[in-house]
């Protein structure tokens, strides 16, 4: 099956996703596929379907400031001190809806989720 059939959650379990405590990615800055750094993880959130999202800012001042928008944990992945976005455009990011706490409950510091990892 190519990664085009697969939905996002069989992408995520194809990246071999491993355990990380959610403070570690407070902070972490996600990149696209060229390095660059679209924002910084403010949150992690589930939602009430049991997903759970990324919220950082955008549209902000070198990934600071701008709206809050939740990036889908199936479509990232940690390599080193940084999360790739890989199953999202650039261009894509301005369009996602803007993150309401309201939509989610924040995941505390100290819980374990887990995450795709990436290489290079």
């Amino acid at each position: 099956m190519s990664e085009d059939d697969q939905t996002p959650q069989e992408r995520m379990n194809a990246r071999f996703p491993q355990k990380v405590r959610v403070g570690d990615l407070i902070g972490i800055p996600i990149q696209d596929f060229d390095d660059r750094i679209l924002g910084y993880v403010t949150e992690v959130a589930r939602k009430p379907d049991g997903a759970i999202v990324l919220v950082m800012p955008e549209g902000g001042w070198f990934g600071h400031g701008g709206r809050p928008v939740p990036i889908p944990i199936e479509t990232v992945a940690i390599l080193a001190r940084h999360i790739n976005l890989l199953d999202i455009p650039r261009e894509d990011v301005p369009k996602l809806a803007t993150w309401d706490p309201a939509q989610g409950t924040p995941i505390q510091k100290n819980d374990i989720i887990r995450i795709a990892i990436s290489r290079r």
